[in-house]
């Protein structure tokens, strides 16, 4: 038996899971490595093991938890025949084929190769952030929401994940304060609407995060107005950051063509990347959609655009 395999997929989000289908009931018998549950960059089962309810995805009427749904397509992926390697890719090598993926010291060899290994949240850059983090401090209202019944919190951000932790975060919490440092939100107008309706969430615009207070957990939070210059001490017992993703392409740095934001760059509406035999998709090239059905439909293309570029080398 070959020691090469036909396609390793890096990453298993709802793309990289969904091409992991695809390519197993193509018969190429795919070895999917999903990541490490201790690592933030590359969580097993992506972002979707950190959501709610998900309501958008399409066949299930009254929503299913991020991570059941995750667990269906694994459990999906497997049934074909999918393998699965749950550990962190730390080198790759696509200078010649077949490339080489290494998981520390143990290298692996495909024909082809699929990136799906998503993004992250954004951090605001601050210190108490490190020391603070699981105390009060969070990026997840699913993980943390339980924790604050009878809170008072806030919310950094005005796209539509921070809306989305607002209003879950609505179920524990007494008030949910937004901070935005705009005076517009950039959410949709769906997201935005339900926010303005429900009387838990406030707003505070035009507003930056100075500081964190609290040196074992959150006690409040030093903001300012951009406009005034005023600052003012915010009292809450509890902080989620929604302030926007970054994409998982440190790996393929100087090996893969991205864009300045880091998102890789695929050619026109498939999921080629420069390097012949490389595909990437999902949210790790997709800075504009980041829904969990359009990266499981681009994980759907890589595996087509794979299996064709496999039929054509040998054909």
């Amino acid at each position: 038996m070959s020691d090469v395999h036909n396609v390793i997929i890096i990453g298993s989000g709802p793309a990289g899971l969904t091409a992991a289908i695809y390519a197993s009931r193509a018969s190429l018998e795919p070895l999917l490595i999903e990541g490490e549950p201790s690592s933030t960059s590359d969580q097993p089962g992506g972002q979707l093991m950190l959501t709610t309810d998900v309501e958008n995805f399409p066949g299930f009427p009254d929503g299913i938890m991020g991570p059941e749904l995750m667990q269906n397509m694994r459990q999906q992926a497997e049934r074909f025949g999918t393998k699965i390697l749950t550990d962190k890719v730390t080198d790759v090598d696509l200078t010649e084929r077949p490339f080489t993926v290494r998981v520390r010291d143990t290298a692996y060899r495909a024909n082809a190769i699929i990136v799906s290994t998503g993004a992250q949240s954004l951090m605001l850059g601050l210190e108490a952030e490190d020391r603070l983090i699981g105390h009060g401090l969070s990026t997840c209202a699913t993980c943390d929401g339980f924790f604050f019944r009878g809170h008072d919190i806030a919310v950094v951000g005005g796209g539509d994940s921070a809306l989305e932790e607002a209003g879950f975060l609505t179920k524990f919490a007494d008030k949910v304060t937004v901070i935005h440092r705009r005076d517009e939100l950039r959410a949709s107008k769906i997201m935005q609407e339900r926010a303005f309706a429900n009387p838990k969430i406030e707003f505070l615009w035009d507003t930056v995060v100075l500081d964190i207070e609290g040196e074992d957990k959150v006690t409040g939070m030093q903001v300012k107005n951009v406009k005034t210059g005023v600052e003012s001490l915010l009292d809450v017992t509890g902080v989620f950051i929604a302030i926007g993703h970054r994409p998982n392409t440190d790996l393929f740095r100087g090996k893969l063509e991205m864009e300045e934001s880091g998102y890789l760059v695929t050619r026109g509406k498939t999921s080629y990347t420069d390097v012949d035999g490389v595909f990437a998709c999902g949210d790790v090239q997709d800075h504009v959609y980041r829904q969990a059905i359009t990266a499981a439909g681009s994980g759907c293309m890589a595996a087509i655009d794979a299996e064709r570029w496999l039929e054509a080398q040998h054909g």
